[in-house]
């Protein structure tokens, strides 16, 4: 199986409901390193996983959409507890609907997996990853 990582980052604020979260109800901010890492069987017609900077510029435009927003205020996400796992769901969802819109290039269909990491800082991460579906 081949992979190629990208990378990128977002600051968001957010709080938690649950006595789990302890402190983590009040409102605080939090800022993720964000790799998103494509995988496939066998390299594409020019030698690739994927059109990195296709990969690149996809990952900024779905983290766009969440960067420097108080998440609590977010109809999408009203509701629900915006942890590191939750998002990490969300990235991959965007990720997979760009993917589907075509913006990671003429033979990104042939991918078949992807997977989400999430960074919160040097000693804790969470993730997600799930198959892709072939046209």
């Amino acid at each position: 199986m081949y992979s190629v990582t990208v990378r990128d980052h977002f600051m968001i604020a957010h709080s938690f409901e649950g006595e789990v979260f302890g402190p983590a109800q009040a409102l605080h901010g939090a800022t993720y390193n964000v790799d998103v890492t494509f995988r496939r069987g066998d390299l594409d017609p020019d030698g690739v996983v994927v059109d990195i900077g296709a990969a690149i510029a996809a990952l900024k435009a779905v983290l766009g959409e969440l960067n420097f927003k108080n998440l609590d205020e977010e109809e999408a996400f009203t509701g629900r507890n915006t942890t590191t796992e939750f998002l990490a769901g969300v990235v991959f969802d965007r990720m997979a609907g760009r993917l589907e819109a075509g913006e990671l290039g003429p033979h990104a269909h042939g991918l078949t997996a992807m997977a989400v990491t999430l960074h919160e800082s040097h000693v804790a991460w969470a993730g997600y990853e799930g198959a892709l579906p072939r046209r």
